[in-house]
């Protein structure tokens, strides 16, 4: 009796277990429904800066969107290219030339972004419900998520911002190590001309106390230039497998 009692008792803890296990495996999220959920911290920091009349936080929040947004666009422009054009072609063009007005009616900019974080929210519930699109989509949003910190460098490094330059270039080089693996899988060439420029780069950007502007942005042109090639072969890849 003893016996049958304890074999009972292992044999529900490990049921218990096992559904424990699901449960959590079902709560888990694809990486495309956590990665466009990444970004919409960002629009509700516009809303809050925008209601505390915070102008400069508010266009920096919308700036940050808009760089985050590039790395998992093709996402939304896969599952719906009406969800894609309105948040993409309408709101956020919109939003942006609004907050770069002297006088920015901020009631009207605050209506906007608030509509735009309902239909972003609206388009993350039915993605998350939808059948999972081709892995290949996530090694394009993977490369375009890393690649989105090498696009702010060069805007910044023209508007003066070094801080933001060199920000931008570290958290490029933190995500490289995460893909570039992949990279040199995908094409030696590449990978071994854009490892060589992220040298050059880091020398005349993060060492040097006065970056040549011009120089490190043709630096950054051509790491650009053989990311990209990378980034558009696989794309083509995911589209035709899809």
């Amino acid at each position: 009796m003893q016996a049958r009692r304890t074999g009972f008792a292992i044999f529900t803890t490990l049921a218990i277990f096992g559904c424990l296990g699901q449960a959590r495996a079902a709560e888990e999220e694809r990486f495309e429904i956590s990665s466009i959920k990444a970004i919409r911290p960002t629009l509700v920091d516009t809303i809050t800066a925008l209601q505390q009349r915070d102008v400069a936080r508010a266009k920096a929040a919308f700036e940050a969107y808009d760089s985050g947004w590039n790395g998992i666009e093709v996402y939304v422009n896969t599952r719906s290219k009406d969800v894609y054009r309105l948040l993409e072609l309408e709101f956020q063009p919109r939003i942006t030339k609004a907050l770069e007005k002297p006088n920015l009616d901020i009631s009207e900019v605050l209506t906007d972004v608030r509509a735009m974080l309902v239909k972003f929210d609206e388009a993350v519930s039915t993605f998350a419900n939808a059948a999972p699109l081709n892995p290949l989509y996530d090694d394009v949003a993977r490369l375009r998520i890393v690649r989105a910190h090498l696009r702010d460098v060069t805007p910044a490094l023209k508007a003066g911002n070094l801080a933001k330059a060199r920000k931008s270039f570290e958290a490029f080089e933190d995500g490289w190590f995460n893909i570039e693996d992949f990279v040199r899988a995908q094409s030696l060439d590449a990978y071994v001309a854009i490892e060589t420029g992220m040298v050059q780069i880091e020398q005349g950007l993060l060492i040097s106390d006065q970056p040549d502007v011009a120089a490190v942005a043709s630096l950054v042109n051509g790491v650009m230039n053989q990311y990209n090639a990378v980034v558009t072969e696989v794309q083509r890849e995911a589209r035709s497998a899809r």
